[in-house]
């Protein structure tokens, strides 16, 4: 994709240096905000919506008044200016979410080209679900071409999209959530079917790649959903690992702030089961952080 003058414009909710789980070496991690599916057990609500958006938290205020006086719409229908953020003396409002065109955004990530190099880093985009803003995701990746880069994705995009994307990255780390079609699509509320395509097109494409399955107690813990999951990478010779991720039982503490409410339909106190050894029985390496 050839890159002209009118650079495309995203939105991200955060840049995070020094990231050591997001890839090969030392990295920058660069969250692009927006996603398509609702995972009951998000932790990162604030992801979610492709717009910025203000974060309020409710512990410690005053009830002065004052984010409503220095609203320009009376403290009804937030256009996210934030001039309420100016006001508030307790310091509990921030906006999340800035708007970067392309350049802007590679010019700030090669900054630190050199240094991540030294480390056998590179620079990650992750989200939300940064497949949702593509021309600003594919845009960006060409501007750093020449740094190692990596993508965190839960696969659900085009298939045009997606093999834009294996074709400007180096690495890939891929969500498997559920194998199982209905219940995928109750606890996401999306279908697996272009995840699955999509794993597919990843396998071909020869990248390095990693599994990351986010594992939810009762939810996709089971023997069954793990061996069929071990069944769809069987053919992979270029997959990594395998890592189960376990639940995290903070992931509802952000929910309130971006006037959202956590409801999952699980047993939340539960620790959930992390069973490495069904992978390990199909010649896959796994292991869980």
């Amino acid at each position: 994709m050839p890159v002209d003058n009118a650079s495309a414009v995203g939105t991200v909710f955060d840049i995070k240096q020094l990231a050591v789980y997001d890839g090969p070496g030392i990295r920058t991690t660069v969250f692009l905000k927006g996603c398509p599916l609702r995972c009951m057990w998000c932790h990162n609500p604030e992801g979610l919506s492709y717009k910025p958006q203000l974060m309020v938290s409710t512990n410690n205020c005053l009830h002065c008044g004052a984010c409503v006086r220095a609203c320009p719409n009376g403290g009804n229908a937030c256009t996210a200016c934030g001039q309420c953020i100016r006001a508030c003396p307790q310091g509990l409002r921030k906006l999340c979410g800035k708007r970067y065109t392309a350049e802007e955004l590679a010019q700030k990530l090669l900054r630190d080209k050199d240094y991540l190099a030294a480390m056998s880093g590179g620079v990650t985009f992750s989200g939300g679900e940064p497949t949702g803003q593509p021309e600003f995701l594919l845009e960006t990746l060409e501007r750093v071409a020449g740094m190692h880069r990596a993508i965190e994705t839960s696969g659900y995009c085009s298939g045009t999209v997606f093999e834009a994307v294996l074709a400007r990255v180096e690495y890939v780390m891929m969500d498997l959530k559920l194998m199982d079609p209905e219940r995928h699509r109750h606890y996401t509320g999306v279908s697996n079917e272009p995840v699955l395509e999509n794993l597919e097109r990843l396998k071909k494409s020869g990248k390095p790649f990693r599994i990351r399955i986010p594992v939810i107690p009762s939810v996709n813990d089971s023997d069954e959903n793990f061996e069929q999951t071990a069944q769809h990478l069987l053919d992979a010779e270029n997959l990594e690992q395998v890592e189960l991720l376990p639940y995290h039982v903070t992931a509802g503490a952000k929910y309130e702030m971006v006037g959202l409410s956590y409801r999952p339909e699980f047993n939340t106190a539960a620790a959930p089961r992390l069973n490495t050894e069904i992978f390990r029985r199909y010649g896959l390496k796994c292991t869980h952080l």
